[in-house]
């Protein structure tokens, strides 16, 4: 059952058009993210789906009901929907249950409370203030404040944001089993595409106002439509490729098509990091490149290389499990299989 329909939706900001004939689909029950770069487009599309900002034309449909057709928008207070901000935005002088309970009937209060303060893992804490609180713990008040009177949406504007990396992994996931567990459908805008591939059910790449790309994440990961939606994904090596049945010949030699579905005669194959080996010495099919830079990450080096093989792109990336020296030379060699795209 659909949860969220979003057809051809047209925005803008006076006379300047932001969004393009989005359509986004989201299942009820599934975690949707909208993930594009700073301008994009992603905040007003949060904006129409709450209900802060008008569509131009296009429909917004939330379980069978047009909550905007471009000309007359339902009300944000009577759609339904809950809105987690970056900020969390707690009422300081309240406590922790009255922040969750505020809106809520008085008779139903008490038992909502208790029952959310379980749900998202802040049994006891009830009666503290939001500055008595970590960073996490107050995102997951305002989650806990978001779904207390059961919203049939629920938006993430960059809830995570503002957190360190750890956290930020970690509170994530848990948001996640939350919304899972509670059977909530929501949608999360964010520019960080780790975020994004470890949160959603379905990811949409917003690119100018358009969906440049929506499916699952590990599809557009692996799939991407384009060389542009490849790197918002992550980092990408993207070489000559002259496709041939099963294979791709590329300048490390042929190597594995990704899947059964058609590739162009010729275009780019997709390398992620991971995909280059690394050698001090030659071996069948690497080239030799020089180390432009090598960085520790803790789980594997992000290692720089500069190919001295003709039809390479100037700088390939690659992740290996030790550090290379700097003005070093390496050899490169690839695995597949690779997915092939369109064009340069």
């Amino acid at each position: 059952m659909t949860g969220l329909s979003v057809v051809d939706l047209h925005a803008a900001h006076g006379r300047s058009p932001v969004l393009h004939g989005i359509d986004l689909t989201v299942p009820d029950g599934a975690l949707a993210c909208v993930l594009g770069p700073s301008g994009c487009g992603k905040s007003t599309l949060l904006r129409v789906l709450a209900g802060f900002h008008p569509a131009a034309a296009g429909q917004v449909v939330l379980h069978g009901r047009v909550l905007d057709d471009g000309r007359s928008p339902l009300a944000a207070e009577r759609r339904g929907i809950g809105l987690v901000p970056q900020d969390g935005a707690l009422f300081p002088h309240l406590s922790v249950a009255a922040n969750i309970g505020f809106g809520l009937p008085r008779s139903q209060r008490r038992a909502r409370v208790g029952e959310l303060l379980d749900l998202v893992g802040l049994p006891g804490l009830g009666e503290r203030r939001p500055h008595q609180l970590s960073g996490g713990q107050q995102q997951r008040v305002a989650l806990a404040r978001a779904l207390a009177p059961r919203p049939r949406l629920l938006l993430l504007d960059e809830p995570f944001a503002a957190l360190d990396a750890a956290l930020r992994a970690e509170l994530r996931r848990e948001v996640a089993a939350t919304l899972r567990q509670s059977g909530t459908t929501a949608v999360l805008v964010t520019h960080d595409q780790d975020e994004a591939l470890s949160f959603a059910d379905t990811v949409a790449v917003l690119r100018d106002g358009r969906i440049a790309q929506a499916g699952r994440p590990d599809e557009l990961y692996h799939r991407p439509t384009d060389a542009a939606v490849a790197r918002v994904l992550g980092e990408a090596n993207l070489i000559p490729a002259e496709v041939t049945g099963a294979r791709a010949d590329t300048p490390f030699g042929p190597l594995a098509l990704l899947g059964s579905a058609p590739a162009p005669r010729s275009g780019l194959a997709l390398l992620r990091p991971g995909q280059l080996r690394l050698t001090a010495g030659p071996v069948e099919g690497a080239v030799p490149a020089k180390v432009l830079g090598s960085d520790f990450r803790g789980h594997d080096h992000r290692v720089e290389l500069r190919p001295e093989a003709a039809g390479l792109p100037e700088v390939l990336i690659a992740a290996s499990d030790r550090s290379w020296p700097v003005g070093g030379e390496a050899y490169v060699g690839a695995v597949g299989p690779v997915h092939v795209l369109s064009g340069a």
